[in-house]
Protein backbone atom coordinates (compact mmCIF):
# COMPACT_ATOMS: atom_id res chain seq x y z
CA UNK A 1 0.00 0.00 0.00
CA UNK A 2 1.13 3.52 -0.72
CA UNK A 3 0.07 6.83 0.71
CA UNK A 4 -3.01 8.27 -0.98
CA UNK A 5 -4.05 11.87 -1.53
CA UNK A 6 -6.63 13.14 0.96
CA UNK A 7 -10.24 12.61 -0.18
CA UNK A 8 -12.46 15.59 -0.86
CA UNK A 9 -15.92 15.48 0.72
CA UNK A 10 -18.89 15.57 -1.65
CA UNK A 11 -20.85 18.81 -2.02
CA UNK A 12 -24.44 17.56 -2.11
CA UNK A 13 -26.92 17.85 0.77
CA UNK A 14 -26.14 20.41 3.45
CA UNK A 15 -24.49 23.58 2.07
CA UNK A 16 -20.72 23.16 1.99
CA UNK A 17 -18.55 24.76 4.70
CA UNK A 18 -14.83 24.78 5.35
CA UNK A 19 -13.19 21.37 5.10
CA UNK A 20 -11.57 21.88 8.51
CA UNK A 21 -12.83 22.42 12.02
CA UNK A 22 -12.16 25.87 13.45
CA UNK A 23 -9.18 26.11 15.77
CA UNK A 24 -11.37 26.40 18.82
CA UNK A 25 -12.93 24.17 21.47
CA UNK A 26 -16.14 22.23 20.85
CA UNK A 27 -18.52 19.98 22.77
CA UNK A 28 -20.05 16.59 22.28
CA UNK A 29 -23.70 17.22 21.40
CA UNK A 30 -26.10 15.67 23.93
CA UNK A 31 -29.90 15.55 23.72
CA UNK A 32 -30.14 16.93 27.27
CA UNK A 33 -28.81 20.21 25.87
CA UNK A 34 -30.67 20.47 22.53
CA UNK A 35 -33.27 22.97 23.76
CA UNK A 36 -30.78 25.24 25.53
CA UNK A 37 -28.37 25.26 22.58
CA UNK A 38 -31.13 26.20 20.15
CA UNK A 39 -32.43 28.90 22.49
CA UNK A 40 -29.08 30.51 23.37
CA UNK A 41 -26.63 29.63 20.53
CA UNK A 42 -23.61 29.53 22.88
CA UNK A 43 -20.27 30.77 21.55
CA UNK A 44 -18.56 27.44 20.78
CA UNK A 45 -16.27 26.34 17.99
CA UNK A 46 -18.16 23.21 16.92
CA UNK A 47 -20.20 20.23 18.04
CA UNK A 48 -19.44 16.54 17.65
CA UNK A 49 -21.90 13.63 17.46
CA UNK A 50 -21.52 9.87 17.64
CA UNK A 51 -22.47 8.55 14.22
CA UNK A 52 -24.28 5.50 15.53
CA UNK A 53 -26.88 7.67 17.29
CA UNK A 54 -27.93 9.14 13.92
CA UNK A 55 -27.97 6.21 11.48
CA UNK A 56 -31.78 6.17 11.26
CA UNK A 57 -33.60 8.29 8.70
CA UNK A 58 -35.57 10.56 11.03
CA UNK A 59 -36.60 11.29 14.60
CA UNK A 60 -35.99 13.97 17.23
CA UNK A 61 -32.19 13.70 17.14
CA UNK A 62 -32.15 14.57 13.44
CA UNK A 63 -34.72 17.32 13.96
CA UNK A 64 -32.43 19.04 16.48
CA UNK A 65 -29.17 18.33 14.68
CA UNK A 66 -30.44 19.78 11.41
CA UNK A 67 -31.18 23.09 13.14
CA UNK A 68 -27.94 23.12 15.16
CA UNK A 69 -25.91 22.29 12.05
CA UNK A 70 -27.19 25.51 10.46
CA UNK A 71 -25.16 27.47 13.05
CA UNK A 72 -22.12 25.35 13.92
CA UNK A 73 -19.36 23.33 12.26
CA UNK A 74 -19.77 19.60 12.86
CA UNK A 75 -17.51 16.65 13.63
CA UNK A 76 -18.87 13.10 13.36
CA UNK A 77 -17.20 10.41 15.44
CA UNK A 78 -17.77 6.73 14.71
CA UNK A 79 -17.61 4.07 17.43
CA UNK A 80 -18.92 0.98 15.61
CA UNK A 81 -16.99 0.44 12.39
CA UNK A 82 -14.59 -2.05 14.02
CA UNK A 83 -11.60 -1.09 11.89
CA UNK A 84 -9.35 -3.52 13.76
CA UNK A 85 -11.62 -6.57 13.39
CA UNK A 86 -10.19 -9.79 11.98
CA UNK A 87 -13.19 -10.11 9.64
CA UNK A 88 -14.37 -7.88 6.80
CA UNK A 89 -15.92 -4.49 7.39
CA UNK A 90 -19.72 -4.26 7.45
CA UNK A 91 -20.52 -2.70 4.06
CA UNK A 92 -24.08 -1.91 5.13
CA UNK A 93 -22.67 0.09 8.05
CA UNK A 94 -20.37 1.93 5.65
CA UNK A 95 -23.38 2.72 3.45
CA UNK A 96 -25.24 4.19 6.41
CA UNK A 97 -22.18 6.24 7.40
CA UNK A 98 -21.85 7.53 3.83
CA UNK A 99 -25.50 8.64 3.84
CA UNK A 100 -25.05 10.42 7.18
CA UNK A 101 -21.90 12.21 6.03
CA UNK A 102 -23.57 13.25 2.78
CA UNK A 103 -26.57 14.55 4.73
CA UNK A 104 -24.64 16.78 7.15
CA UNK A 105 -21.31 17.43 5.39
CA UNK A 106 -19.21 17.45 8.59
CA UNK A 107 -15.80 19.09 8.67
CA UNK A 108 -14.35 15.92 10.24
CA UNK A 109 -15.08 12.20 10.47
CA UNK A 110 -13.13 9.93 12.82
CA UNK A 111 -13.03 6.32 14.01
CA UNK A 112 -11.17 4.29 16.63
CA UNK A 113 -8.09 2.10 16.38
CA UNK A 114 -10.01 -0.81 17.94
CA UNK A 115 -12.33 -3.70 17.17
CA UNK A 116 -15.82 -4.54 18.39
CA UNK A 117 -17.02 -7.37 16.14
CA UNK A 118 -16.10 -11.04 15.79
CA UNK A 119 -17.85 -13.98 14.19
CA UNK A 120 -21.01 -12.02 13.51
CA UNK A 121 -21.26 -10.76 17.10
CA UNK A 122 -21.03 -7.13 18.19
CA UNK A 123 -19.39 -6.24 21.51
CA UNK A 124 -20.33 -2.93 23.11
CA UNK A 125 -16.71 -1.98 23.70
CA UNK A 126 -13.60 -0.72 21.94
CA UNK A 127 -11.18 -3.62 22.25
CA UNK A 128 -7.37 -3.50 21.82
CA UNK A 129 -5.23 -4.98 19.06
CA UNK A 130 -1.89 -6.78 18.93
CA UNK A 131 0.58 -4.45 17.25
CA UNK A 132 2.23 -6.71 14.70
CA UNK A 133 2.50 -6.96 10.91
CA UNK A 134 -0.62 -8.95 10.06
CA UNK A 135 -2.77 -6.61 12.18
CA UNK A 136 -1.11 -3.59 10.60
CA UNK A 137 -1.86 -4.87 7.09
CA UNK A 138 -5.49 -5.59 7.99
CA UNK A 139 -6.08 -2.19 9.62
CA UNK A 140 -4.54 -0.40 6.63
CA UNK A 141 -6.73 -2.38 4.23
CA UNK A 142 -9.82 -1.47 6.27
CA UNK A 143 -8.90 2.22 6.36
CA UNK A 144 -8.26 2.21 2.61
CA UNK A 145 -11.68 0.62 2.08
CA UNK A 146 -13.35 3.12 4.42
CA UNK A 147 -11.79 6.16 2.79
CA UNK A 148 -12.66 4.89 -0.67
CA UNK A 149 -16.24 4.09 0.33
CA UNK A 150 -16.83 7.41 2.12
CA UNK A 151 -14.78 9.41 -0.40
CA UNK A 152 -13.04 11.36 2.33
CA UNK A 153 -9.97 11.29 4.52
CA UNK A 154 -10.79 9.92 7.96
CA UNK A 155 -9.09 10.54 11.29
CA UNK A 156 -7.97 7.58 13.40
CA UNK A 157 -8.14 7.89 17.20
CA UNK A 158 -5.48 6.43 19.50
CA UNK A 159 -7.07 4.04 22.03
CA UNK A 160 -7.24 3.87 25.80
CA UNK A 161 -6.00 0.38 26.75
CA UNK A 162 -5.95 -1.76 29.86
CA UNK A 163 -3.93 -4.72 28.62
CA UNK A 164 -1.28 -5.40 25.99
CA UNK A 165 -0.54 -8.44 23.82
CA UNK A 166 2.59 -10.52 24.20
CA UNK A 167 2.43 -10.99 20.40
CA UNK A 168 3.01 -7.28 19.73
CA UNK A 169 6.25 -6.53 17.90
CA UNK A 170 5.70 -2.77 17.50
CA UNK A 171 4.96 -0.08 20.05
CA UNK A 172 1.69 1.80 19.61
CA UNK A 173 3.18 5.07 18.34
CA UNK A 174 5.17 3.22 15.66
CA UNK A 175 2.07 1.22 14.70
CA UNK A 176 -0.02 4.39 14.29
CA UNK A 177 2.78 6.16 12.40
CA UNK A 178 2.95 3.33 9.87
CA UNK A 179 -0.85 3.30 9.40
CA UNK A 180 -0.83 7.02 8.62
CA UNK A 181 2.15 6.68 6.27
CA UNK A 182 0.48 3.87 4.32
CA UNK A 183 -3.11 5.11 4.15
CA UNK A 184 -2.84 8.90 4.24
CA UNK A 185 -5.46 9.09 7.01
CA UNK A 186 -5.21 11.73 9.71
CA UNK A 187 -4.87 11.39 13.47
CA UNK A 188 -7.36 12.27 16.18
CA UNK A 189 -5.15 12.62 19.24
CA UNK A 190 -7.06 11.72 22.39
CA UNK A 191 -4.90 13.21 25.15
CA UNK A 192 -6.97 11.54 27.85
CA UNK A 193 -6.42 8.14 26.21
CA UNK A 194 -2.69 8.80 26.00
CA UNK A 195 -2.62 9.58 29.72
CA UNK A 196 -4.75 6.56 30.69
CA UNK A 197 -2.65 4.12 28.67
CA UNK A 198 0.57 5.64 29.99
CA UNK A 199 -0.47 5.18 33.60
CA UNK A 200 -1.92 1.70 33.01
CA UNK A 201 1.21 0.44 31.23
CA UNK A 202 3.77 2.41 33.30
CA UNK A 203 4.98 4.53 30.39
CA UNK A 204 5.57 8.25 29.95
CA UNK A 205 2.55 9.84 28.18
CA UNK A 206 4.67 12.78 27.05
CA UNK A 207 7.18 10.48 25.35
CA UNK A 208 4.29 8.62 23.68
CA UNK A 209 2.77 11.83 22.30
CA UNK A 210 6.17 13.08 21.13
CA UNK A 211 6.66 9.82 19.19
CA UNK A 212 3.36 10.14 17.27
CA UNK A 213 3.17 11.64 13.75
CA UNK A 214 2.00 15.00 15.08
CA UNK A 215 1.85 16.60 11.63
CA UNK A 216 -1.16 14.35 10.94
CA UNK A 217 -3.18 15.54 13.97
CA UNK A 218 -6.34 17.43 12.98
CA UNK A 219 -8.35 17.21 16.20
CA UNK A 220 -7.76 16.63 19.91
CA UNK A 221 -10.11 14.96 22.42
CA UNK A 222 -10.18 15.67 26.15
CA UNK A 223 -12.25 13.75 28.70
CA UNK A 224 -12.39 12.53 32.27
CA UNK A 225 -11.56 9.11 33.72
CA UNK A 226 -12.30 6.94 36.76
CA UNK A 227 -9.63 5.51 39.08
CA UNK A 228 -9.46 1.90 40.24
CA UNK A 229 -6.84 -0.71 41.20
CA UNK A 230 -5.82 -3.75 39.18
CA UNK A 231 -5.41 -7.28 40.59
CA UNK A 232 -1.89 -6.43 41.80
CA UNK A 233 -3.06 -3.30 43.59
CA UNK A 234 -1.53 -0.92 41.04
CA UNK A 235 -3.46 2.15 39.79
CA UNK A 236 -5.84 1.44 36.90
CA UNK A 237 -7.49 4.29 35.02
CA UNK A 238 -10.79 3.70 33.19
CA UNK A 239 -11.88 5.82 30.23
CA UNK A 240 -15.42 6.63 31.42
CA UNK A 241 -16.03 10.09 29.90
CA UNK A 242 -17.99 10.60 33.10
CA UNK A 243 -15.95 13.12 35.10
CA UNK A 244 -14.33 16.54 34.74
CA UNK A 245 -11.01 16.62 32.92
CA UNK A 246 -8.24 15.90 35.43
CA UNK A 247 -5.47 18.42 36.16
CA UNK A 248 -2.89 15.92 34.89
CA UNK A 249 -4.70 15.67 31.55
CA UNK A 250 -4.89 19.47 31.26
CA UNK A 251 -1.11 19.54 31.83
CA UNK A 252 -0.59 16.91 29.13
CA UNK A 253 -2.85 18.91 26.80
CA UNK A 254 -0.71 22.02 27.32
CA UNK A 255 2.39 19.92 26.58
CA UNK A 256 0.69 18.67 23.40
CA UNK A 257 -0.22 22.17 22.20
CA UNK A 258 3.39 23.24 22.77
CA UNK A 259 4.38 20.68 20.14
CA UNK A 260 1.37 20.84 17.83
CA UNK A 261 0.38 24.46 17.98
CA UNK A 262 -3.28 25.52 18.15
CA UNK A 263 -5.56 22.57 17.29
CA UNK A 264 -9.36 22.03 17.28
CA UNK A 265 -10.23 20.43 20.62
CA UNK A 266 -13.32 18.52 21.76
CA UNK A 267 -14.55 18.25 25.34
CA UNK A 268 -16.13 14.78 25.70
CA UNK A 269 -18.72 13.84 28.32
CA UNK A 270 -20.85 10.74 27.73
CA UNK A 271 -21.80 9.77 31.29
CA UNK A 272 -22.87 11.76 34.37
CA UNK A 273 -23.62 14.59 31.98
CA UNK A 274 -23.64 17.97 33.76
CA UNK A 275 -25.27 21.24 32.78
CA UNK A 276 -24.30 22.87 29.51
CA UNK A 277 -22.70 25.71 31.52
CA UNK A 278 -20.27 23.28 33.19
CA UNK A 279 -19.14 21.89 29.83
CA UNK A 280 -18.86 25.36 28.31
CA UNK A 281 -16.55 26.32 31.20
CA UNK A 282 -14.22 23.42 30.29
CA UNK A 283 -14.35 24.51 26.64
CA UNK A 284 -13.43 28.06 27.68
CA UNK A 285 -10.40 26.79 29.57
CA UNK A 286 -9.30 24.75 26.55
CA UNK A 287 -9.58 27.90 24.44
CA UNK A 288 -7.41 29.80 26.92
CA UNK A 289 -4.70 27.20 26.39
CA UNK A 290 -5.20 27.35 22.61
CA UNK A 291 -4.79 31.14 22.69
CA UNK A 292 -1.67 30.79 24.82
CA UNK A 293 -0.29 28.37 22.23
CA UNK A 294 -1.03 30.96 19.52
CA UNK A 295 0.77 33.66 21.51
CA UNK A 296 3.75 31.37 22.03
CA UNK A 297 3.95 30.65 18.30
CA UNK A 298 3.80 34.36 17.53
CA UNK A 299 6.62 35.12 19.96
CA UNK A 300 8.78 32.36 18.47
CA UNK A 301 8.15 33.67 14.94
CA UNK A 302 9.01 37.22 16.06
Amino acid sequence: MTMQSPFTPSTSGTPACSDHLPVRAGLGLKPQHFTEILATCPDLGFFEIHAENYLVAGGPFHHALRRIRDHYPLSIHGVGLSIGADGPLDVAHLDRLAALLDRYQPQSFSEHLAWSTHGGLFFNDLLPLPYELSTLNRVCDHIDQTQEHLQRRILLENPATYLEFAASTLDEATFITEIIRRTGCGLLLDVNNAYISGVNHHRDPQAYIAALPLAAVEEIHLAGFAEDLDAAGAPLLIDTHGAPIAATVWELYAFTLDRLGPTPTLIERDNNIPSLAVLIAEARYAEELIRQSQRDQTEVAA
